[in-house]
This record gives C-alpha cells, structure tokens and sequence, in this order.
C-alpha cells in the first residue's frame, strides 16, 4: 500500500516537471512484462524491519562518509543509484540499490550479479533502459503510478528520496542519511550524464520537499549527517555510535 496522500505529490510531480502519466503506466508495464519472476517482498522486508538503516546518495558529501561507512558494515545500505560506483569502488557493497537505471551501467551490472536487491523504477524516460533487468538476479519493479502484478509503488520521486520512502515503507527502526545534500552542487557521483544542471537541481529541490513530508508524519526516527533536512535531526558521524545504540537518542 503506498503512502497516504501520495497521488496529490505525483500529480504535483507531473504537472511541475511536464511528464506523462501515461508513458510512466507504459514503461512500467514493459518493466513488468521483463521481470521473469515476482520478487518476494519478505526478503526485502527482512532486511528493512525493524532495523537500523543507512540511506546512502550521491551528494557531495559522499566521499567523506565511505570510512564511517566501511567501519558500520553490519548496517543494511538501501543506496541510490548514483552512489553505487563510489561503493564498489571502495568494496562496499548496498544491500538494496534503488535506481532508474541512469547511472553507471558498468557499475549497475556488477552489483545486479550478486545478493544486492535491485529495486528498478519504470517511468516515461527509461523505456531503452529497463531491458538491463534481464542482468539483475534478484529485482523488483517499481512506479510513481498504481501498482500492479510485478510492479510496487512504495513512494518517491528521485532515486535517493525513494530510498528513503522504502525504508519507512517497510518500517525501519531508524533511518540515517549520507551524501543526501539536496544543495545546489552535484555531486562527482550523481547521474554519469547530466543534460540539465538545472532540472537536476529542480528534481533535487522536489526530492527534498517529498523527505520533509514524508518526515512530517512520523519524524522519530529520522537522522541525517548532510545538509539539515526539516524533519531529520542533524547528527555528525563521531554521533553514530550513540544514535544506534540509544533507543531514545536526542
């Protein structure tokens, strides 16, 4: 079930960045006619549940995370797509990648070969994309739209706020942030071919407007070590060790 009021922020979605909901319905089902087999979502929900988990982006603070990173290896990484080739580049590896298919496709094929639960969203830009699922082991279809057969719809927009809208979906205990500025620079990792500075900052702008909603109707568990976000504390990463343990931190 996706969250409640989420079709009023897809219809603002559509109507600020001129998109299609058509084509986004028909690029969700060729995904769905792709995916070979209806992924379980207890084995998704397994890794979310109740448990502490890093949402990892491909802002500019990205780079300065990857020790504290390294050094929380236990924790489950939901990642957005951007981030994937920095990690893997310093043999960390996501246990949920969430991606529309347009970052590193080198990096995107490494990843799918293995236990990473790649979470590929359809939508009216990504058709010549989505036949990369045929790559991925274990995979599940996402939309904007209605779900239907294969394909799920646990809220978001961009790939790094999706992350987060799964994480609360599949109720995780807490939710910590990385590389997720939301700022006017982009980061060396964020999309490998950025035909408009500006619209990536547009999509950026929304993308932090949908994580303070999002916080807004439950904010307890939500922690962030970039930029400030409405709704997320600000914690610093000498602070990690702390949050984790604290049921009651801050």
């Amino acid at each position: 079930m996706t969250v409640l009021g989420w079709e009023k922020r897809y219809s603002e979605i559509l109507k600020e960045f001129g998109y299609s909901k058509k084509s986004d319905l028909e690029s969700a089902k060729l995904l769905n006619s792709l995916l070979k087999n209806k992924f379980p979502l207890n084995k998704l929900r397994s890794k979310v549940f109740e448990q502490n988990v890093f949402v990892i982006g491909a802002g500019p603070s990205l780079l300065s995370c990857i020790p504290v990173l390294k050094r929380f290896s236990f924790i489950t990484k939901i990642v957005a797509d951007g981030a994937a080739k920095a990690l893997i580049e310093n043999n960390i590896m996501p246990d949920i990648l969430v991606t529309d298919l347009d970052g590193d496709e080198k990096s995107l094929k490494k990843i799918g070969k293995g236990k990473t639960i790649m979470v590929v969203h359809a939508h009216g830009d990504n058709f010549d994309k989505l036949e990369l699922v045929s790559k991925f082991k274990n995979c599940i279809g996402t939309t904007e739209a209605k779900s239907f057969g294969k394909i799920h719809n646990f809220g978001g927009f961009t790939d790094g706020d999706r992350c987060v809208f799964l994480a609360k979906h599949f109720k995780a205990k807490k939710i910590i942030l990385f590389g997720m500025d939301f700022g006017n620079k982009i980061g060396k990792y964020s999309k490998t071919k950025i035909t408009s500075k500006k619209t990536k900052i547009k999509k950026l702008r929304r993308g932090k407007k949908l994580l303070e909603w999002i916080a807004s109707k439950n904010s307890s568990d939500l922690y962030t070590t970039s930029k400030p976000i409405k709704g997320f504390k600000k914690i610093y990463y000498n602070e990690l060790e702390s949050v984790l343990a604290d049921e009651n931190a801050f």
